[in-house]
């Protein structure tokens, strides 16, 4: 699509994603799943689907404006990038994506999303409104 130029995108986000230190994914991972569950809680709030469609779109917009990491959405591109990497070998870093390349980012990413979804998001939320609803000790 547009002589390549989709294609060649994908391998720069992929060798982009496989460069990512282990500690900057994992906090970029926590980060991002707490804004994807706002997203979720927030679209509970909504009563038609217009308002929970709406509810959604901040929250996601924030975390692909700023970078975040999540597990799903590079479990798409770094595939993607490691096809198409022989149709764009001029891409920076194209000889670098590989499956070893993939995992080391997949791992502190996924690590991440654990963390923030059942660990910030969850637990406090547990923590905070969960306790004495229904006899809970």
């Amino acid at each position: 699509m547009n002589d390549g130029a989709v294609g060649e995108q994908y391998v720069r986000i992929a060798a982009a994603e496989e460069r990512v230190p282990f500690g900057t994914a994992f906090v970029s991972g926590v980060l991002c799943n707490v804004l994807v569950c706002l997203a979720i809680w927030m679209s509970f709030a909504g009563r038609s689907v217009m308002d929970k469609a709406i509810a959604v779109v901040l929250p996601i917009a924030a975390f692909v404006a700023a970078g975040f990491e999540h597990s799903v959405a590079n479990m798409y591109f770094l595939p993607m990038g490691m096809l198409l990497k022989s149709a764009h070998p001029h891409v920076a870093g194209a000889d670098g994506i590989t499956i070893m390349g993939s995992i080391s980012n997949l791992v502190p990413v996924v690590l991440g999303n654990l963390v923030g979804g059942s660990g910030l998001v969850a637990l406090v939320y547990y923590l905070t409104a969960g306790r004495g609803r229904r006899g809970d000790p």
